[in-house]
């Protein structure tokens, strides 16, 4: 039986790793059905970096969907840690998604708010018992945006509002770091910046990082490369010793 939301919420452990078993989603009916992710089956290692590679339309960004609960497949299993993931009803999905961290290529940030709102954002459903705003500027420190609080996202570069975007994600503490194509619409010297923080911020909170890219100084970075043609796995070995 899948945990309430708060039970399995209290019993997540840090570093959780991905188990996908023959997950399949399929959009539309009868002659209009389009396969988005067939049959793939995957083990990802706590703690690890993996780039997912592919052309457009080979389905990296549905299957980062899928792993973070924004999608349901339409067969096969998931599981995050201790989370059967396609299993969890609405309420304890909700609760799942807020133990993973989404970063996008578009930032998304709420362009009223502060750097520091921004981050604070996925709190505001939340009825905690403290008050966040301490952790939401060390995470801003962390990301090298110290004194940057107040600014809002039009006074920021891209680079700064990717940075947010990062803190963002990771006020919750995720299990898991998800990032499609999280330096698109960056220059090289601001997406390896990024790149370096995405990776420094896997180390300092001991989440497992899984990033969509077409960039290969992304891929030649991360701990294993997996790819994907037709929404199919192509390979899923290891890209460097470890």
């Amino acid at each position: 039986m899948t945990p309430a939301p708060s039970a399995a919420v209290a019993n997540a452990a840090p570093e959780a790793g991905v188990q996908l078993t023959e997950v399949t989603r399929r959009y539309g009916q009868d002659a209009a059905v389009i396969t988005a992710v067939d049959h793939v089956t995957l083990t990802i290692e706590p703690g690890q970096a993996v780039a997912l590679m592919g052309p457009s339309g080979s389905g990296k960004s549905t299957l980062l969907h899928l792993i973070g609960a924004m999608d349901r497949p339409t067969s096969g299993s998931i599981h995050v840690g201790d989370y059967a993931v396609e299993r969890l009803e609405r309420s304890a999905a909700a609760a799942y998604r807020r133990r993973v961290g989404f970063v996008f290529q578009r930032f998304h940030l709420l362009a009223a708010l502060s750097a520091l709102d921004n981050v604070l954002a996925p709190l505001i459903p939340l009825k905690l018992d403290h008050d966040p705003e301490p952790k939401a500027r060390d995470l801003l420190s962390q990301v090298g945006l110290a004194g940057r609080e107040t600014a809002i996202p039009a006074e920021l570069s891209g680079g700064q509002q990717q940075r947010v975007a990062i803190a963002r994600a990771l006020i919750n503490d995720p299990l898991i770091l998800l990032a499609d194509e999280p330096t698109g619409n960056l220059d090289t010297h601001t997406g390896t910046e990024i790149l370096t923080l995405l990776l420094s911020m896997r180390d300092q909170h001991h989440s497992t990082l899984l990033i969509a890219t077409h960039d290969p100084g992304v891929v030649e970075r991360c701990d294993r490369i997996i790819h994907l043609a037709d929404g199919r796995l192509q390979t899923a070995g290891p890209l460097r010793p470890a």
